[in-house]
C-alpha cells in the first residue's frame, strides 16, 4: 500500500509538470503528444496494471478537458482509481472523473475502428437471480472471441453511456452474450436502448457485487 501511494504521488507529480505541454498539443479532438501519453499510460500501469484513461471535452461549452480515470471493467481494481482521483491536484483546464458517467442523450452510434455500430442492432434481458442481475446481450452472428469482434467494444460504450462504467461493474454479476433470433420482441428481449430505465427500476433490489464476463 505504501508502494502503490508513492507511486499515486509519483504520477500526479509527472502530469503537473507535464500538462500544459500535453493542452497545448491538442489538435481538433485528440492530442498529439504521444509520447507524453506513453508516459503517463506507463506510470498508471505500475499502480495498476487495469488502470486506463482518455479525455474528453464538449467543445460547445468551452469547459475544461476532462481526463476520466477507469480499470477496464475490472471491479478488484475499482479501489484504485478512487485512490488516485482523491490524490488528484487542482490544475487549470482540466478536470479528474473517476469512470465513464452516463451520457444524456445515449448515443445512437459509435464507431469502433472502421466498422459503425448502432444501438438499434443490440437487444437485452436483464433478470435477477438470487439478489444479482444478470445481464444478457443478444446480437447477431455472436463472436466465439469477444475480444475480436468491435461491436463487443461498442456494446460496453454504450453500456458505460446507459448505466455508467461504476454501476456496470458494481450491480452486474454477470454479462453473457447470446445470438439475437429474427424476432427478439417475441422472446421477450428489449432493445439495448432502454436499460437504463429497467435497470434503474430493479438495481435498487440488487446486491453490489462484481462484474463476470462469459
Amino acid at each position: 500500500m505504501k508502494e502503490t501511494r508513492k507511486d499515486i504521488a509519483s504520477f500526479w507529480e509527472q502530469l503537473e509538470k507535464t500538462i500544459d505541454q500535453l493542452l497545448v498539443s491538442r489538435s481538433d479532438d485528440r492530442f498529439e503528444a504521444d509520447s507524453l501519453l506513453k508516459k503517463y499510460r506507463d506510470q498508471l500501469q505500475k499502480i495498476d496494471r487495469n488502470l486506463t484513461f482518455h479525455f474528453e471535452r464538449d467543445d460547445e461549452s468551452e469547459g475544461p478537458v476532462e481526463m476520466i480515470f477507469g480499470c477496464d471493467g475490472f471491479p478488484e481494481s475499482i479501489a484504485t482509481v478512487l485512490s488516485l482521483i482523491g490524490a488528484a491536484p487542482n490544475v487549470k483546464g482540466i478536470n479528474f472523473k473517476a469512470f465513464n458517467h452516463r451520457y444524456d442523450p445515449v448515443p445512437t452510434h459509435v464507431h469502433v475502428g472502421d466498422e459503425l455500430c448502432e444501438i438499434k442492432d443490440f437487444w437485452f434481458s436483464l433478470r435477477q437471480v438470487n439478489g444479482r442481475l444478470h445481464l444478457e446481450v443478444y446480437m447477431e452472428d455472436v463472436p466465439k472471441v469477444l475480444d475480436m469482434d468491435p461491436r463487443v467494444e461498442a456494446v460496453m460504450i454504450f453500456l458505460d453511456a446507459l448505466i455508467g462504467e461504476y454501476e456496470l461493474m458494481t450491480r452486474i454479476w454477470a454479462l453473457d452474450w447470446f445470438e439475437k433470433p429474427v424476432a427478439p420482441e417475441d422472446f421477450g428481449f428489449i432493445p439495448l436502448s432502454r436499460l437504463r430505465e429497467v435497470f434503474d427500476d430493479i438495481k435498487v433490489d440488487s446486491r453490489p457485487v462484481g462484474i463476470t464476463l462469459h
